[in-house]
């Protein structure tokens, strides 16, 4: 396990395997790094992974304050820490991380430290989808009330698109319900970042399920017209967690993909 000091003095955790080219993976709201162990067969062979806890999770550690340019300062550390010109995949959550983290960095910086981006549907909201987006309050209200498990559930169906969160393997014994509090934080990060100009300018490719909820694929079509280098690949088949029930097909894209 390595670790890095992010700006706030907040220690992250990462964990690296595999041989080639750097490769960060940015896990979303309801993983840790361990979000990425059907994924990471597939890409090791071709990438050193670099695969970090986010704060609050896992190995890292956490602030008693937060918001978004926290997690983006987290995502740069992580990028300068490692040999080469990384590559950097965020995947729901991680990718308005990793966008913030591209905006509040010089140009210079993304073009001469970050190789190209990758983002499987991210949490963007755009459109109607933002119109009383309330996602975090209802969880608190749930929390508040003693409803840990009912909070998490709200947010498999809401976010992720998943109807019967109750019906899922990992439910309920998998299920990170000790970062319920966390979850409600980042959601509101998720509340307050509008999609303007990223002003990014390296490659960027970005992937959607066809069966990826509406407000997810809305935003990553809106994000792809926002961009002025970037390629969008709709999976056949393929949900919200793609890259883990279709893992080959995922890793194929992101190998396939020219930085």
């Amino acid at each position: 396990m390595e670790s890095v000091t992010s700006a706030d003095g907040t220690e992250v955790a990462y964990e690296l395997d595999g041989e080639g080219p750097p490769l960060v993976l940015v896990h979303g709201g309801s993983g840790t790094r361990r979000t990425w162990d059907v994924l990471r067969p597939h890409l090791a062979e071709a990438y050193t992974l670099v695969v970090p806890d986010r704060r609050g999770r896992g190995d890292s550690g956490d602030a008693e304050a937060y918001d978004l340019q926290r997690e983006a300062a987290d995502l740069r550390a992580v990028v300068e820490a490692v040999d080469g010109d990384p590559a950097v995949f965020g995947h729901p959550f991680g990718g308005p991380v990793t966008l913030a983290a591209a905006e509040d960095a010089s140009s210079e910086w993304l073009e001469t430290a970050v190789d190209r981006l990758v983002l499987y549907e991210p949490a963007l909201l755009v459109g109607d989808h933002r119109d009383g987006a309330d996602l975090a309050d209802r969880m608190a209200e749930r929390l508040d009330a003693g409803e840990r498990r009912e909070a998490m559930a709200l947010f498999f169906r809401e976010a992720g698109g998943i109807e019967r969160p109750e019906q899922l393997p990992i439910w309920p014994d998998e299920v990170h319900f000790h970062l319920a509090e966390t979850i409600v934080r980042e959601n509101r990060a998720v509340e307050r970042y509008r999609l303007d100009d990223p002003g990014i300018d390296v490659p960027t490719l970005l992937l959607t399920g066809v069966h990826g909820p509406a407000h997810l694929r809305d935003g990553v079509f809106a994000l792809d017209e926002a961009l002025d280098d970037s390629t969008l690949v709709e999976l056949d088949g393929g949900g919200h967690t793609g890259f883990q029930h279709e893992p080959g097909a995922v890793a194929d894209e992101i190998r396939a993909f020219p930085g």
